[in-house]
């Protein structure tokens, strides 16, 4: 189980044996930003933004969006960036898919490699050729894509002229609607909502493969992602120094939580095991730990010095190579649900 760890003051003491002890959360550069990001910029050109607005540079992104794509762009600040592990993965898009080409991109920026007719098909029809899209699929990224190949980024080797085959991975769409469909201009629009590392362009080139005329993302906007929605986005143009940061414990809304008493707290900080609640979580899920009401300066001094000197004398390994112990559950984070969509 990957456990969080929230101080409602100062958490000066790291990390201890495998569990992720995540910092105070009080500050007032520590939360979340959402931006409704726009067309034509890319998602590290909003962390930039964002970065010279707020007056500092740690600042990280929940999720890339390819600079045609607009919508929900999460942004973390300070020690939040060390949340972005333990949200909800799942994303939410509208878009809308041409039928009848096939380019090198699997959108309609890329070249344009083919053209057919497509179909004609009644709404109906057409919803029953989206079916075999919807649950848990294999999916094959497309070549212009953040995927790393050999440690290079995809989109990179495909503009060099490398004519690249990615390995299929499992991806889950779990809703896929079909809101609009024309057959005189062969376009469609859908809603899904998807797991991370999900490509939409993907979904667009393998559905105009199943119909045998070719298919390309045409637009794409994202409505949701790691629990965040357009209703809470800024425009790009809006952030600013006095831009307010969202309490990152809300985003952790989602996990089960144990609030700990004053003698189990310092004896974490400490490096020793508490037994935790039954909280009816599997045991791959996390945990956010509370700390009790901040205790006296004093206290937490003399906490620190402790983990210190224990850490000098080799007895607690750091949390970054330490493994998790085996008569416990594993604590090793999740994957990131940073995954490259669109």
């Amino acid at each position: 189980m990957d456990v969080a760890a929230c101080e409602p003051s100062t958490l000066a003491n790291g990390s201890i044996t495998g569990v992720s002890a995540l910092p105070a959360v009080t500050g007032s550069l520590c939360g979340f930003l959402v931006i409704d990001k726009p067309a034509g910029c890319t998602s590290h050109d909003c962390v930039s933004k964002a970065r010279r607005a707020l007056g500092t540079r740690k600042v990280g992104h929940g999720g890339t969006l390819d600079p045609a794509v607009t919508g929900v762009l999460p942004l973390a600040v300070g020690p939040a960036t060390r949340l972005l592990p333990y949200l909800d993965g799942g994303k939410e898009y509208l878009g809308t898919i041409q039928l009848g080409l096939r380019t090198n991109s699997d959108d309609l920026s890329g070249e344009v490699l083919e053209q057919q007719s497509w179909p004609s098909l009644s709404p109906a029809e057409l919803d029953g050729q989206l079916q075999p899209f919807r649950g848990l699929i294999q999916q094959r990224p497309p070549a212009v894509s953040a995927v790393h190949v050999d440690g290079e980024r995809a989109h990179t080797r495909a503009r060099r002229g490398e004519q690249l085959l990615l390995a299929s991975r499992p991806v889950t769409i779990e809703q896929l609607d079909l809101l609009r469909w024309d057959p005189s201009t062969g376009q469609l629009d859908i809603k899904l909502r998807c797991s991370a590392g999900t490509y939409v362009r993907s979904l667009a080139r393998d559905l105009g493969a199943q119909l045998g005329c070719g298919g390309a993302l045409a637009q794409l906007r994202r409505t949701a992602a790691l629990g965040f929605t357009l209703e809470a986005s800024l425009p790009l143009e809006a952030l600013g120094p006095e831009t307010a940061l969202s309490d990152p414990l809300t985003a952790l809304a989602h996990l089960p939580q144990q609030r700990l008493s004053e003698e189990q707290w310092l004896a974490w900080t400490r490096g020793q095991r508490l037994p935790l609640l039954d909280l009816g979580q599997p045991e791959e899920s996390a945990l956010e730990l509370q700390a009790p009401p901040p205790t006296p300066p004093s206290h937490r001094r003399c906490a620190n010095y402790a983990l210190r000197r224990e850490r000098r004398r080799g007895r607690l390994p750091r949390p970054e190579t330490a493994p998790p112990p085996a008569h416990t559950s594993s604590l090793t984070p999740r994957p990131t649900p940073c995954g490259t969509t669109g």
